[in-house]
C-alpha cells in the first residue's frame, strides 16, 4: 500500500548482556501503545542469525524497496547508482570502504571509517594511488564520498559480502568473502596492506596524527534485478541506535530508545489513532518483526484488551 507509512528500526534489541541489562529499565509507552493497536504481518518479517552477511534491517529494507534480499546479496552499491539516476546496465556493482584494520596476536578488529578523519581530498589521493591494481583485475573504482568509492566488475556479481555494520570493531577473519569465490580479493586485501604500508600517503598522516589507512572492505554487491525496481516510498529507517549498538555503548542505546519512542514511534502511533494504514519493522541482529493495521477477529480484539502486546513480549525474538 503505497500510502502506508512505516517505521523501520534498526538496532532494536540485542543479545549482548549490557544490551539486556539496559533493557530492563528501559521504558517505552508510545512503543507499546503502538503494537496494542497493530498485528503481526509475516509477509514483512524475517529469520536470520547474528553470523548472516545482511543484516535484518538491510534484508527488511531491501524487500520494502523490491530488492534482491539474499543474503550478502543486496545490490545497494548498484541500487545508489540508480537514485542518483544511472542506468540499470546489468553491470555488477560493489561499495569500497577505505578502513584500518588493527592487528594484534589474535584479532584482525576492522575501525570504524568515520573514525579515520578522511577528507574529500585525502580520499581522492588514496583512489588514485589503489586503483590502478584493482584495474589490473578488471575492477573500475569510482569516487562516491570520503569514506565509500564505488566499484565495478564482473567480481562483484555473485559474490556475498557482510555488510559494514557486520564487522565493524569486529574479527574481520569471520567475515571475510568465501576463499574459493573470491581469490582475487583475498589477494587484493594482501597487495593492498604491503602496498599502503610504507607508502607516503601514511607517512604524511602519521606525521600529521592521522590513523593510517591500510585496507578497504567490499559490501553492498551485485546487479540490479531487470528491470529495475520502480520508485515507492521508502521505510523511515532512524539511524539514532546505530552507533552506540556497534560500540555497545547500551546507555546511549536506552536515551536514544527513549528519543525514538518520543518521536517518530509517536508519530506513527498518531497515525494509527487517526485511523491511517502503518506499518512498524522491529530489527535486532539476527531477525526483523513486522507490524501492520490491519483487520482483527474479535478474539483478537478481546486478546489485545486483557494482554496487550508489548515490546518486552517481543524483543527476545530480534
Amino acid at each position: 500500500m503505497s500510502d502506508t507509512h512505516h517505521l523501520l528500526i534498526p538496532h532494536a534489541a540485542s543479545t549482548a548482556p549490557g544490551c539486556q541489562q539496559a533493557l530492563q529499565g528501559l521504558a517505552l509507552p508510545h512503543l507499546d501503545r503502538l503494537l496494542a493497536r497493530l498485528s503481526p504481518h509475516a509477509a514483512g518479517s524475517d529469520s536470520g542469525e547474528d553470523t548472516s552477511f545482511s543484516t535484518p534491517h538491510e534484508r527488511a529494507l531491501a524487500r520494502a524497496l523490491g530488492l534482491p534480499a539474499q543474503d550478502g546479496r543486496i545490490p545497494w552499491a548498484a541500487w545508489h547508482r540508480h537514485q542518483q539516476g544511472q542506468p540499470a546496465d546489468g553491470e555488477a556493482w560493489a561499495f569500497v570502504t577505505p578502513c584500518q584494520w588493527q592487528v594484534s596476536t589474535d584479532h584482525v578488529t576492522l575501525r570504524g571509517p568515520e573514525q579515520l578523519a578522511l577528507d574529500e581530498a585525502a580520499s581522492r589521493a588514496l583512489l588514485a594511488i589503489v586503483s590502478p591494481w584493482f584495474a589490473e583485475d578488471g575492477i573500475a573504482l569510482h569516487y562516491d564520498q570520503p569514506t565509500r568509492w564505488l566499484a565495478s566488475g564482473p567480481l562483484f556479481a555473485q559474490l556475498a559480502t557482510a555488510s559494514l555494520e557486520r564487522v565493524l570493531q569486529r574479527d574481520v577473519r569471520a567475515w571475510m568473502p568465501d576463499v574459493k569465490e573470491a581469490r582475487t580479493l583475498h589477494r587484493l586485501h594482501s597487495e593492498m596492506q604491503m602496498l599502503l604500508y610504507t607508502h607516503a600517503f601514511n607517512d604524511e598522516r602519521s606525521e600529521r596524527g592521522l590513523p593510517v589507512i591500510n585496507s578497504f572492505w567490499v559490501h553492498g554487491t551485485g546487479p540490479l534485478p531487470s528491470p529495475a525496481p520502480s520508485a515507492t516510498p521508502a521505510p523511515t529507517v532512524p539511524s539514532t541506535l546505530r552507533d552506540a549498538a556497534v560500540n555497545e555503548d547500551w546507555r546511549t542505546w536506552a536515551a536514544a530508545w527513549t528519543a525514538l519512542d518520543a518521536g517518530p514511534v509517536a508519530d506513527l502511533l498518531r497515525r494509527a489513532e487517526d485511523g491511517a494504514p502503518v506499518q512498524l519493522t522491529l530489527c535486532g541482529e539476527r531477525n526483523a518483526l513486522a507490524f501492520h493495521t490491519a483487520p482483527r477477529t474479535l478474539a483478537q480484539r478481546f486478546r489485545s484488551i486483557f494482554r496487550p502486546q508489548r515490546f518486552m513480549d517481543v524483543r527476545e525474538q530480534l
